[in-house]
């Protein structure tokens, strides 16, 4: 009787091990197929929240932001009153030379400049540089080029330096010397040729690098232009550059600008520009560059036949130290000059040297002196001297300059 009792107990007991088992095995598949159900509805919820226009997320392309300010402490025997009021014989008449650098004897902040650079989408990035001057904000640069074009071309549109000549398109902290070029200063004024336009360049596909330019501006730039009842005008420009052994290397261009000024007349101005670099080490270089600027303004009943040219010599001695000189000088003046009656405005030049310290790559000491003998100063030739010494720090990603 006990044995059977025994057996119906196991017999029992089984059964009941079995429907837990089965109740398990329902209750992971019934989860299983909540797990997928919600995997689609969130695949689903994915595929409309993408934009299908474009394969990439927004999220990966995040602009790069820097902060660039640049300050200086500056010595000149010139009262600042009567050094804002200069003149420059035939090219700048007396309180219209527009100082927007190093204006003041003891200090100055010059500018504090906010540039931005992003990827759009794989055909466009975006580029910003927005000065905030002590009594000013002014758009430096803002504008799109292509990424993608075929045929090793590219389009870029909105407000840029246009590509004229070799330090045009550079901005000011970027250059070897703190004061422009006295040609580009005369021609052009202190932001040169920059105006909102379009551009189009062009690079050969050939082991040689040659790169050709056009651009259609507007033709703010009093100085040499300025006729804005349209645009008026028009840059083109061939670059080239050559490697001559291991360590040399050669740049050069040609350009034209051809635009009409406030007379309603053409305006023409060629450029020449070349650059020698020389490799002598890993972190030493020696490197030449000259720019010789000819223009051709047509008025009224007379036409100014005006030239200039600047050369400078720089060698860095390792990463953190550099010195440099700089010689500018107007080479042809033909135009009126009865304003300037008993003054002589012959040999109009400029001397500069300078040292400089970057203890990073991002900040920079520069110590320089100019004699400069292009002024005129309260209604005389005056031979000014300036000591300055000049701070520039940039923070944040920003981008390499060009040699």
């Amino acid at each position: 009787m006990k044995k059977y009792i025994y057996l119906s107990l196991l017999t029992f007991s089984s059964l009941i091990a079995d429907t837990e088992l089965d109740e398990i095995k329902q209750q992971l598949k019934a989860q299983q197929t909540a797990t997928q159900q919600l995997e689609t509805k969130l695949y689903n919820l994915e595929q409309k929240s993408t934009n299908t226009s474009a394969s990439f997320s927004q999220n990966a392309y995040l602009p790069d932001m820097a902060l660039i300010l640049n300050m200086s402490a500056l010595s000149r025997d010139v009262k600042n009153s009567e050094y804002e009021n200069f003149a420059i014989p035939g090219f700048i008449d007396a309180g219209n030379g527009h100082l927007p650098f190093n204006k003041n004897r003891g200090f100055n902040l010059n500018y504090a400049e906010f540039a931005i650079h992003a990827v759009v989408d794989p055909y466009f990035e975006a580029f910003a540089n927005f000065h905030l001057h002590p009594d000013e904000f002014e758009i430096g640069e803002a504008y799109v080029q292509t990424t993608s074009l075929p045929y090793s071309l590219r389009v870029r549109a909105g407000k840029f330096k246009s590509h004229f000549g070799r330090i045009n398109s550079q901005h000011q902290h970027s250059w070897n010397f703190d004061s422009q070029p006295i040609i580009y200063k005369s021609l052009f004024g202190p932001d040169a040729i920059s105006d909102p336009g379009i551009q189009l360049q062009w690079v050969a596909p050939t082991d040689t690098y040659i790169m050709a330019g056009v651009e259609a501006l507007q033709g703010t730039n009093g100085r040499s232009f300025g006729d804005t009842e349209s645009n008026n005008l028009y840059v083109g420009y061939v670059k080239s550059s050559i490697d001559i052994g291991e360590d040399l290397s050669v740049l050069g261009g040609v350009s034209l600008a051809h635009g009409e000024n406030t007379t309603n007349n053409p305006t023409d101005v060629y450029g020449v520009d070349l650059t020698l670099r020389e490799q002598l080490g890993s972190y030493s270089s020696l490197v030449w560059q000259s720019e010789y600027l000819y223009r051709n303004k047509e008025l009224i009943s007379t036409t100014d036949k005006q030239a200039g040219l600047y050369s400078e010599l720089v060698y860095q001695y390792n990463n953190n130290y550099s010195g440099g000189v700089r010689y500018d000088l107007i080479t042809k003046n033909d135009t009126d000059l009865s304003a300037y009656s008993g003054i002589d405005s012959d040999n109009l030049d400029r001397y500069t040297a300078m040292v400089e310290y970057k203890p990073f790559p991002m900040s920079r000491l520069r110590l320089s002196y100019t004699y400069d003998r292009t002024k005129i100063i309260a209604g005389e030739r005056t031979d000014i001297n300036e000591v300055m010494l000049s701070l520039n720090i940039a923070a944040g990603a920003h981008g390499a300059h060009n040699y």
